[in-house]
């Protein structure tokens, strides 16, 4: 799990410190079991294990559970201390933040769920495994990366995680063509090509969660909303935007 590394020395009330830190901190525990479910999940795909589908089920509903922990905690702040400006801020992306974590764990659930048919099947096929260990590794690098970047507040890190998308849904086209060959060239292996296929669907939208939970690290170091932009307009925004801090 990233450590946090915040400032919140600010504030007149150090309840009111605590109390953001102890947010921040619970967003990365989650963080840490989206990983371990994420992490799971490949390799169960990857070793055809299915005793693993246990555990990924359980740090599921960890996951769920930190998710409604934390949305109360949000609401009870926002409630009690009306935040205003960078305070706000934060606490808004940890919302966005948990939202994207708990969407990934939904998607690694996925992942585990056709690794269990794969490895009960009578005829477990290695057709796309290397494509899934691919996709899985730099997903699951990104994930941890982008709660890195939030625990540190860095901005470049995470700019590292939105230019790794690109390279993830180019690896993901490559593999669905090469995958679509395979089909065409033995019919026999169409089901186990198609349960692939929503494999590495799920594991690219992995990525989308982590490049959105970068975005929301930029926007809350540079208070610059860079959604939708190029990742050339990602960069400048990055390079040369000041932070919120110096405003």
């Amino acid at each position: 799990m990233a450590e946090l590394r915040g400032n919140f020395a600010r504030h007149t009330s150090s309840e009111f410190n605590d109390e953001l830190e102890a947010l921040c901190a619970d967003l990365l525990k989650m963080g840490g079991l989206a990983e371990r479910q994420l992490r799971l999940a490949i390799e169960c795909q990857s070793e055809f294990d299915s005793s693993l589908v246990d555990q990924i089920k359980e740090a599921e509903n960890s996951v769920n559970a930190w998710e409604i922990k934390i949305d109360e905690t949000v609401a009870s702040v926002i409630a009690r201390r009306q935040p205003t400006a960078s305070d706000l801020r934060l606490i808004l992306v940890i919302s966005k933040i948990v939202r994207d974590l708990e969407r990934a764990g939904d998607e690694a659930s996925k992942v585990a769920e056709m690794a269990q048919k794969s490895a009960e099947s009578e005829k477990p096929s290695a057709v796309g495994h290397s494509e899934v260990r691919t996709i899985g590794d730099q997903v699951l690098k990104m994930l941890g990366d982008s709660l890195t970047a939030f625990a540190r507040m860095d901005a470049d890190m995470a700019l590292d995680v939105a230019r790794h998308d690109k390279e993830v849904d180019q690896i993901y086209q490559s593999a669905l063509r090469a995958l679509s060959t395979v089909m065409i060239e033995d019919p026999h292996q169409i089901g186990n090509v198609l349960n692939v296929m929503w494999v590495l669907r799920a594991l690219e939208r992995v990525g989308d969660h982590a490049t959105n939970i970068a975005e929301h690290v930029i926007y809350l170091v540079k208070g610059t909303d860079i959604r939708h932009l190029s990742v050339a307009n990602v960069e400048e925004a990055v390079m040369n935007g000041p932070d919120v801090d110096q405003r």
